[in-house]
């Protein structure tokens, strides 16, 4: 069995439902993190919760957000446990046509100069490039493992 995650009546992925049900947990994940929506919700079968419709606007929001958060943390274990899950929406965001600005990286800005979770050691991180570049080949990767 599979899900569908569609705009309209295009097939945006269609990953197993173990993949789908993760990356749906996910999303409810960064929804509380970011206080927002990411506009995936009930598809057009009504009741069943393998078609799921994907509403542009607000996941274009969702995912500039997340993309955003991502781009400006420097805490090191967040950005292992969230790089995955936002290749994967700026992956999905790509295939419905929505532009997903990767920031441009601050002249001289190092990460770890501010962080709202304390991190030990302190030491601050690879400047932001690497980040926002990390972020931009693996979602380019995920656009290629997932399949419509």
């Amino acid at each position: 069995m599979s899900m569908y995650f569609d705009i309209g009546d295009e097939t945006l992925w269609n990953p197993s439902n173990g993949a789908g049900r993760l990356f749906l947990r996910q999303v409810d994940v960064f929804e509380a993190e970011l206080e927002l929506s990411s506009g995936i919700g009930q598809g057009k079968y009504w009741g069943d919760p393998d078609t799921l419709e994907v509403d542009p606007a607000l996941y274009a929001e969702f995912v500039r957000g997340l993309v955003a958060w991502h781009c400006q943390t420097g805490h090191s274990v967040i950005l292992a446990l969230s790089e995955g899950f936002v290749a994967t929406a700026v992956a999905l965001a790509r295939r419905a046509g929505i532009e997903v600005g990767i920031p441009e990286p601050e002249a001289g800005h190092v990460r770890g100069e501010i962080r709202r979770d304390a991190q030990f050691p302190s030491y601050p991180r690879a400047a932001s490039t690497a980040v926002v570049d990390a972020l931009d080949t693996r979602a380019r990767e995920m656009d290629r493992w997932m399949a419509r």
